[in-house]
């Protein structure tokens, strides 16, 4: 009775545009209050600091500035070159350009409106000049940036692991399989589409072209095999590899001399802004964490649906529409915060490997960030590209359904993103 009230609280605050970090923490430092007394309330902020200071957590501020200093070295650019060296000559090959790119800059930032951000403001002007519309250029852009939650470091994930206990490390090798699923997935969709409306083929393939511009991007490419060769030889964890991707992205900004410290500044402030938000989501959880704990809300709720079913497979169905459903409201990290450490005792008693159920829930929400309303990484696309958001999502519901298909096989096949993890790890 206590939680519902306190639940409704929330709601309220959030319905009247209280942030929704805010409307946690508030709604949680009622509900400590009210049942535990107000001697219990003095210890609040140390909680709150002691949530926000986690060592897993110092790798979000630091992927965010990573992909800020490759944005703002000319690294993007040299990716994109060698990119459309390499799938240029295809019909529709900006389109798949624009795919391949995220798959690198996904490797570096670990944030979806990061890398629609970034490569948007490049890649949607230059697609809109060549003749794809509006609509299929957002389209195309804000769903290739949803790879960057997929893909190896991933924001959400690193959330995820914090929230539900389990291995960042794991994890990160659970994304890279669905990860280029998806990838392949999408650019299979542009092609149709590209065959369909007649899109132009960029270049002719040409070999002298690709060496060159495949030495020119040679320093930026390295930056993924370091990042992801360390975390999965174990030589660093998830936090150091963050680190690490700050120093080389330095240095290989500094190797190609093309640094723009304004553009730099700019993004750093973005991304700190970013950070901030989620670091405010999750001091509050920690306080929202306390309260479930006492109130025994997690495990009241897996008695009830062991009750319904016990079947695991109907119970992954079940939480995969409940998680595409908050998607629609809700971002992606809040989504994560708020509900996984209610989910997490079901898992555990049904026998699903938080590994893979971190994974199902990532797929989940990086959808959610492409259906309206809330749609974050869509809007941002949208508003770069000039184009209304409902027409791009009736191009965007085929990208939509290639994702889908990664979420169902991911769900129901689980040796397809677990068995790097069962190589690497166990």
């Amino acid at each position: 009775m206590l939680f519902a009230f306190i639940f409704l609280a929330m709601l309220a605050m959030i319905l009247i545009n209280v942030p929704i970090g805010i409307a946690l923490a508030i709604a949680a430092t009622l509900g400590i209050g009210l049942l535990n007394g107000p001697d219990h309330l003095i210890s609040i902020g140390i909680e709150m600091y002691r949530g926000a200071t986690g060592f897993p957590l110092i790798a979000i501020p630091m992927f965010v500035l990573a992909g800020a200093i490759m944005n703002a070295g000319g690294i993007s650019r040299r990716l994109i070159a060698f990119v459309s060296a390499i799938i240029g000559f295809v019909r529709g090959g900006l389109a798949m350009v624009n795919i391949g790119v995220s798959l690198f800059f996904a490797e570096i930032s670990g944030s979806a409106v990061a890398d629609v951000a970034a490569l948007g403001s490049v890649m949607i002007p230059e697609m809109k000049k060549r003749g794809y519309s509006a609509p299929f250029a957002a389209a195309v852009t804000s769903s290739s940036a949803s790879l960057a939650i997929i893909i190896p470091p991933s924001i959400p994930m690193i959330l995820y692991a914090v929230s539900a206990n389990a291995s960042v490390e794991q994890l990160f090798v659970a994304g890279l399989i669905p990860g280029l699923l998806g990838a392949f997935g999408l650019m299979f969709v542009a092609y149709l589409f590209a065959v369909r409306y007649d899109f132009p083929v960029e270049q002719a393939f040409n070999i002298a072209h690709l060496r060159a511009s495949f030495i020119d991007a040679l320093p930026a490419l390295l930056l993924p095999v370091i990042i992801l060769g360390g975390i999965f030889s174990g030589l660093v964890t998830a936090t150091e590899a963050a680190g690490l991707a700050v120093l080389a992205a330095l240095i290989v900004s500094f190797i190609y001399r093309d640094f723009d410290f304004k553009h730099l500044k700019v993004a750093m402030l973005d991304g700190g802004l970013q950070t901030a938000v989620v670091m405010i989501l999750v001091a509050a959880s920690v306080l929202m964490g306390d309260l479930l704990t006492v109130s025994r809300v997690p495990q009241n709720l897996a008695q009830a649906m062991l009750d319904f079913t016990e079947n695991k497979y109907l119970i992954l169905l079940i939480l995969n529409v409940f998680f595409l459903v908050i998607g629609f409201f809700l971002h992606s990290a809040a989504a994560i915060i708020l509900v996984v450490p209610i989910i997490v005792p079901l898992i555990e008693r049904v026998g699903i490997d938080p590994v893979h159920f971190g994974l199902v829930v990532t797929l989940n929400l990086a959808i959610g960030q492409q259906t309206p309303p809330v749609a974050s990484v869509l809007i941002t696309s949208c508003s770069i590209a000039k184009a209304d958001i409902w027409e791009t999502t009736k191009v965007n519901v085929y990208f939509i359904a290639v994702l889908l298909g990664v979420l169902f096989i991911c769900t129901y096949v689980p040796a397809v993103p677990m068995f790097l993890v069962e190589y690497f790890y166990r």
